[in-house]
């Protein structure tokens, strides 16, 4: 075997993954400051275990002191997304990258494209400049975007083939390609509550606005000296919060305001 000092070799990568999984969080907790929904739910790095990049480049019949510059999978980065939507988001979030710091070599899509065993993930590999011992170096890093249901099957599936080194019998593999179809019918479903989820929520957040405003004017009316119809007002309020029609409420507020700046004009 080659003399290959690994540990020097694979510090390029490690930084890489390192500096990466940084960058992806910093990315979500820039849409959670924002209070926006975020399409990342999870990031996870790893650089290939040497024992894993000798078998590769042997099965490939890559010689071993050609496996560092040939194979395009030693570092890795998995992010994990709550649903299939989100997959595109991401792959946007990283395109709108590619001239800045995250260079695309290729996009591969396995998710529209399944592989015959059921696998699906998208995968973008990338060129991703570090500053290693004092000079630059571009390190190749393959991208796994994939939601929780697909990460969950691909794990499964890997340590399988690690289990009958790469010869699952066929009864197995039969059943972890019809659980991988309804992981992913799972994951459709999902999509459909999303928007609901989302719908609902904007809803609430829509609600808790107008209820604001609608107390608020109502304490402005209670400062009013001669005004005498604020607790009629308030229990008005009451009875269309217990309805809970929106439309309604804000019919209502409309009305407080005007009142409100009617007599602010006095």
């Amino acid at each position: 075997m080659a003399d290959i000092d690994w540990q020097k070799e694979l510090l390029p990568y490690e930084q890489a993954v390192d500096e990466l999984v940084v960058k992806f969080n910093g990315i979500k907790r820039d849409y959670e400051r924002l209070e926006r929904q975020c399409p990342i739910h999870q990031v996870i790095g790893r650089v290939k275990r040497v024992s894993s990049i000798i078998e590769k480049a042997n099965r490939r019949s890559i010689p071993i002191e050609d496996a560092i510059d040939r194979l395009e999978d030693i570092a890795g980065i998995r992010i994990i997304c709550r649903f299939v939507s989100d997959i595109e988001q991401v792959a946007e979030i990283i395109r709108r990258r590619s001239n800045f710091d995250m260079k695309i070599v290729e996009e591969e899509d396995y998710i529209t494209n399944t592989k015959p065993s059921g696998y699906r993930s998208y995968h973008i590999t990338i060129k991703y400049p570090i500053v290693f011992a004092q000079s630059t170096k571009e390190v190749i890093c393959e991208l796994q975007i994939r939601t929780m249901s697909m990460n969950f099957w691909a794990t499964i599936e890997h340590s399988l083939r690690y289990k009958y080194e790469g010869n699952i019998p066929d009864d197995i593999k039969s059943r972890l390609k019809k659980s991988a179809e309804a992981a992913f019918s799972l994951d459709r479903e999902m999509d459909l509550i999303r928007n609901e989820m989302f719908s609902a929520i904007r809803t609430i957040q829509s609600k808790e606005g107008i209820v604001e405003k609608i107390i608020g004017n109502i304490h402005r009316l209670y400062d009013v000296k001669g005004f005498d119809k604020t607790s009629e007002y308030n229990n008005e309020f009451i009875n269309l919060y217990r309805e809970g029609r929106i439309n309604k409420l804000v019919e209502f507020n409309n009305e407080l305001e005007s009142l409100v700046e009617l007599y602010k004009e006095e």
